[in-house]
């Protein structure tokens, strides 16, 4: 059987100006050609870029970009892979202080948290701690850090989620 073509985004929130060309490099060997992003100043930040590609290669790309470009300092950044028939997408998120969070995600782009993770958190019985693991499932931090720079790029293009199916 042939592995599902999926389609994705690596969303760089900030990145140092130098850092720029290592990580187009990074991504372009993940995906298997080059790339060449359109980086812009990241409002949020002084002295950061930041950039959107999309991208699409065989389903399980995303996690090869995300690995790809992980571990370097002051970079923040999410890649998105969307869901294809049979395989489920996904969302990485990483802050210099937070390291990489991972999310299954639906076609709607929703965070899908897998059932034995929500029965270990009610577990717990203690209402704060349930709230705790819940949060961590969720990457509640990672969105938290990562909104302000998101929302510095509102005059960004759209990217709109496709169809699965």
């Amino acid at each position: 059987m042939a592995t599902p073509v999926a389609r994705g985004v690596v969303f760089i929130h900030s990145a140092p100006k130098a850092l720029c060309p290592h990580l187009e490099w990074a991504v372009g060997r993940s995906i298997g050609r080059a790339v060449n992003f359109a980086w812009q100043d990241q409002p949020a930040l002084s002295g950061a870029r930041r950039a959107e590609f999309a991208w699409d290669g065989y389903a399980g790309t995303g996690a090869a970009i995300a690995t790809a470009i992980r571990g370097w300092e002051h970079l923040r950044f999410e890649v998105t892979e969307e869901p294809t028939p049979g395989t489920t997408g996904g969302r990485w998120m990483h802050t210099p202080d937070l390291g990489v969070h991972f999310s299954q995600m639906d076609a709607g782009g929703s965070v899908v948290v897998p059932e034995e993770r929500i029965r270990a958190a009610l577990e717990l019985r203690d209402a704060l701690d349930v709230r705790r693991e819940l949060d961590v499932a969720l990457g509640t931090a990672w969105d938290d850090e990562l909104e302000i720079f998101r929302t510095a790029g509102d005059d960004a293009p759209v990217v709109w989620l496709h169809k699965v199916g």
